[in-house]
Formats: C-alpha cells, sequence, structure tokens
C-alpha cells in the first residue's frame, strides 16, 4: 500500500515491458518513499497521461514492442506534457543518449547500474534531497532573484530565462546550466563542471573518465537551439574543444 509520504516525495511512472525489472523498480522506489505507478508500455502510459499530469517523472524504457521509448517520449512532447524523462536502457553506444537528450529527456541511465545511481539521478531532478541538489544549482543572487546579463534575463525564483524579452523554454537543468555559464561569463568552464550541475559533484560517466562529454555537448546543443529559435544570431555559447564552453558578453568573433 502507498504511503501519503510516498505520494508526497512524487510520483514515478515506471513505463517497461520486462515484467520482473519494472516490478523491482517500483518496488525500490516505494522503499525509497515514492509512489510508484508501472506501466507495461508505451500505450497504457499515454493512455495515463491523457487525463492529465499525474506524476512527476517518467523512467521509460528504450526498447518496447509497440511504441518504442522514444516514440512514446515524442508523443508526450506533441502534447506539450513536460514531465521529466530518464530513460532506461540495456545500450551503451553513446549516439543513443545523445539522441534521447535531444529529444528531450532530462537523462539516460543503463539497466545494468544499480537503483542506487537511479535513485540519485531521480533526486537531483525532483530535487528530493534538498541539501546536495542546491549544492549544484546557480547561487541565488544577492538583493533578488532576477539578473541581468546583457540581453539575457534569469529569473531565479520561477527558473525562468528570457533572450532579449523573448521566452527560453528551458528545462531545470538547461536553466541551471546557462545560469553557472553567466556567472562564470568570460572564463572557460570545463565539461567537468557542468556535468556536475546535472548529475552531482563526482559521478562518473560510463564510458572511461572522459564519458561526460557526450552528455554535456548533447545538453549545450539543445540550449543553443532554444536560444536560436528565439534569435537565429545566438552565438553566446562558445565551444573550446577539448575543455569546455564559455558564455560571452558580446557576439562571437
Amino acid at each position: 500500500m502507498q504511503t501519503e509520504t510516498a505520494a508526497a516525495r512524487g510520483r514515478v511512472m515506471v513505463v517497461d515491458d520486462d515484467a520482473l525489472f519494472r516490478e523491482s523498480v517500483s518496488t525500490n522506489l516505494a522503499d525509497a518513499g515514492y509512489q510508484a505507478q508501472p506501466f507495461p508500455g508505451g500505450a497504457a502510459a499515454l493512455d495515463y497521461l491523457g487525463g492529465g499530469p499525474a506524476a512527476d517523472l517518467m523512467l521509460l524504457d528504450w526498447k518496447m514492442p509497440g511504441l518504442s521509448g522514444i516514440e512514446v517520449m515524442q508523443r508526450v512532447r506533441a502534447r506539450n506534457i513536460d514531465i521529466p524523462i530518464i530513460f532506461l536502457t540495456v545500450l551503451s553506444d553513446q549516439i543513443y543518449e545523445e539522441a534521447g537528450l535531444l529529444g528531450g529527456a532530462v537523462d539516460f541511465v543503463e539497466k545494468s547500474r544499480s537503483f542506487a545511481i537511479l535513485l540519485r539521478r531521480i533526486e537531483l531532478i525532483l530535487g528530493g534531497d534538498k541539501r546536495r541538489f542546491q549544492a549544484q544549482a546557480p547561487a541565488q543572487i544577492p538583493g533578488g532573484d532576477i539578473r541581468e546579463h546583457g540581453g539575457l534575463t534569469l529569473r531565479y525564483d520561477s527558473r525562468r530565462a528570457l533572450w532579449r524579452q523573448a521566452n527560453v523554454n528551458l528545462t531545470l537543468t538547461e536553466f541551471n546550466i546557462v545560469a553557472y555559464l553567466v556567472q562564470q561569463a568570460q572564463r572557460d568552464v570545463s565539461y567537468r563542471e557542468l556535468y556536475d550541475i546535472v548529475h552531482g559533484e563526482g559521478f562518473l560517466a560510463g564510458d572511461g573518465e572522459i564519458g561526460f562529454r557526450t552528455n554535456v555537448r548533447a545538453f549545450i546543443k539543445r540550449i543553443r537551439q532554444k536560444f536560436r529559435d528565439v534569435d537565429p544570431r545566438f552565438s553566446q555559447i562558445k565551444n573550446y574543444p577539448g575543455f569546455g564552453y564559455r558564455w560571452l558578453d558580446g557576439p562571437e568573433q
């Protein structure tokens, strides 16, 4: 029986055609204080979401019969449902990770990893571990919740970004990345620093010590595109190959 405490911590959809895996994850989520809502496939999950946003996060299997994970995500986003999505997969090729992130997912976790790692990702996204999460998020600015920087406006109270007065539809993680780059404007920010904002300080990516670079590049590519959707001339985020990124105060030369 799900408790009120579990519901209060968060409702997590578990969409996976593997019954044993689905049951295992759901049980572990319940033990961790979350309300798990299991679904055997994408169609059932979409039907559930059709009744309104009744969950806080979706764990979504990448490869399922019928509707694949990427197809489920595309349909969810087409309905303008902004539920955070973490892909679960047995695939290790980084091209799949980039495809998922660019398509609107917030994270990508291999099924072979322990539940403790999956739980940490969920907590970082939903803010379940507030002390640790706040340490990774950009600090509030003294004297108010709004920061103006060139053509950029950052509203820390609502985690919204505006570029030349136009709203840029950033996710929470994307906002935190942009805010950190702006706080460090004109300084080269390493891939590692940016990855720590997303996954937590000291987390090791899956493909060796530099496995986090593909993950960060996917986030930056998506952030740039969102800014260019409102301003095709946007060029404030400059890449320094092999190291990271920098927010430029003026147009890129």
